[in-house]
């Protein structure tokens, strides 16, 4: 990508956590869970060096993607934090942190790990964000694109002069063998008007969370087959409520159609079923 460099630096399966560095400016995008934090942290500083780590941008709330950044913060005190408007003011709130708590000892559990520092309540923002806004980072200039569906605070980072775009989970979780996940968390509407509005975009590049980077041709491949299933996977559902079905048996297809062996090891069945159970709801009140 010319002389931008994108590295993967996620600890575990299901971790989000990329760096990009034009060799001046360095960004952490996204930062995973708490207890791979610091992990994170000795990844970054092996590969900048010396060299300082400018910003964190967050691209939503679920603590899947910001609990490792009080602990990468530890290491570079310096950094800004970046995120949406709407992600701040959940930060801000006790229950929040507590569910965020709450869900990342669980899964730290299932890996394996059973005691680590606790630094979620000094999750902050320094640089609150909305829709169109824009952020220069050294020689980078960024436009926050702002694509609600999976979560209302859901982002997008948009670097025009290298058409790449740092995705969303609106637009569906990618998990390889042509296995496209709909996370359509808040709204079913709302992920497709977030299709669209990124179709319209010039787009060489695109960073899918939990992937990776993908280029102009994958990137056409990934909206088209993740908008489809998307679509796809609401008509079956409405046609299986309207031939009689229940919710335990659309929760039944859904997991018999995507919780597959490559998506088993990244992907907690009580999370699967809490999404799936949720996802199902806003069908039913969108489309019945």
């Amino acid at each position: 990508m010319l002389d931008l460099k994108v590295t993967d630096v996620r600890i575990l399966p299901g971790d989000s956590g990329f760096l990009l560095d034009d060799g001046q400016t360095s960004i952490l995008f996204d930062t995973s869970f708490a207890f791979t934090g610091y992990q994170m942290a000795d990844k970054v500083k092996e590969l900048l060096g010396e060299r300082k780590l400018d910003y964190i941008f967050l691209s939503h709330s679920h603590y899947d993607h910001v609990l490792g950044a009080p602990y990468v913060l530890k290491a570079y005190p310096e950094a800004k934090v970046v995120a949406g408007e709407y992600a701040a003011k959940i930060f801000a709130k006790p229950t929040a942190r507590a569910t965020m708590r709450d869900l990342d000892r669980k899964y730290a559990t299932t890996c394996g790990v059973f005691e680590y520092e606790d630094l979620i309540d000094e999750l902050k923002v320094d640089i609150t964000v909305n829709d169109g806004d824009t952020i220069r980072c050294g020689d980078m200039t960024f436009t926050v694109v702002s694509l609600p569906g999976h979560t209302k605070d859901s982002i997008a980072f948009y670097l025009r002069e290298k058409k790449l775009l740092l995705g969303s989970e609106t637009l569906g979780v990618y998990f390889g063998e042509d296995t496209y996940l709909p996370f359509f968390l808040v709204g079913y509407q709302m992920s497709l008007d977030s299709f669209e509005k990124v179709k319209s975009m010039d787009i060489d590049y695109m960073l899918l969370p939990h992937y990776g980077v993908v280029d102009k041709e994958e990137t056409k491949r990934f909206l088209k087959n993740s908008e489809w299933t998307f679509r796809d996977t609401a008509e079956k559902i409405v046609a299986l409520y309207r031939a009689g079905g229940t919710v335990d048996d659309a929760l039944a297809y859904y997991k018999d159609r995507f919780y597959k062996k490559n998506v088993k090891p990244t992907y907690p069945i009580n999370a699967f079923n809490l999404n799936t159970s949720i996802m199902i709801e806003l069908i039913k009140k969108e489309l019945l």
